[in-house]
């Protein structure tokens, strides 16, 4: 799978992947890529199968699948080791990764994202919601979400957020996004590998993110023993996005801390 990324930086600049999350595509990344290649990391942002500009034909996409594009694309760009970062759905698939490469990844980077199961009404919603949005596209979906998916204060102050974080869930591709809705409802429990996880780690969350409130990041942060938690304030589910400045700055003292530096 050849999957449609931006390559940011110096190449030989410390490598960081990361991950976007549901219904989004790359540009969600773009202040954390420009921040940090600046600073002289080499960033990489792809587009997951079936979202941005990668093309996929699959009616379900399991987060192991994911997760190996993105070992593969690593492999293409003779990227060893590297640091990995997901939101979201984004954090899933970092944290299937992690398990199953655990070799590949330097340091790892959790936001607005949890590590257990779905309840039975929440998994079969995604069933639902996979069959909705295949049959009547993103429309009605992304503005059924946009007020879930950033803080009230950010649609009050942000309208620069709002446009950009509406028009990647409209422009989503509705036949990837349901697939990843049906792959995701049958994701594993990563909560009991948590603990298996030995290298430096941020946790991040918005304070009053809806999908994955601070509860979920301080269960992750309790897990992982060589993680770091910062708690955004007045942020929702997109604190990269919402508070750019705070989260590139945390990003950056945690790769100083953890030596992974360009």
């Amino acid at each position: 799978m050849n999957l449609a990324h931006d390559d940011l930086g110096p190449e030989n600049g410390r490598p960081v992947l990361l991950v976007h999350g549901h219904p989004f595509d790359r540009s969600m990344w773009q202040p954390q890529a420009e921040h940090l290649a600046a600073n002289g990391y080499r960033v990489i942002t792809p587009d997951l199968r079936g979202y941005g500009a990668s093309p996929t034909q699959d009616t379900k996409t399991g987060l192991d699948v994911f997760a190996g594009d993105l070992v593969d694309l690593a492999d293409h760009l003779e990227l060893d080791r590297f640091v990995l970062g997901g939101l979201s759905m984004g954090g899933q698939i970092v944290m299937q990764l992690v398990r199953d490469h655990p070799g590949r990844v330097q340091a790892l980077v959790l936001a607005d994202t949890f590590a257990s199961l779905d309840t039975p009404q929440a998994k079969q919603a995604r069933y639902d919601t996979a069959d909705r949005i295949t049959e009547e596209g993103m429309e009605r979906y992304a503005e059924e979400l946009l007020p879930k998916m950033i803080s009230k204060q950010t649609r009050a102050t942000r309208p620069d957020v709002e446009a950009h974080v509406r028009r990647m869930m409209r422009n989503a591709p509705s036949e990837g996004a349901a697939a990843a809705l049906r792959g995701r409802a049958e994701r594993p429990d990563y909560t009991n590998s948590l603990h298996k996880i030995d290298i430096p780690t941020l946790v991040v969350v918005g304070s009053e993110d809806e999908f994955t409130p601070v509860s979920d990041a301080e269960l992750i942060h309790r897990e992982i023993r060589t993680s770091t938690l910062v708690v955004l304030e007045g942020a929702g589910h997109l604190p990269n996005l919402e508070r750019e400045t705070e989260f590139n700055e945390a990003l950056s003292t945690f790769l100083n801390d953890s030596g992974a530096t360009p």
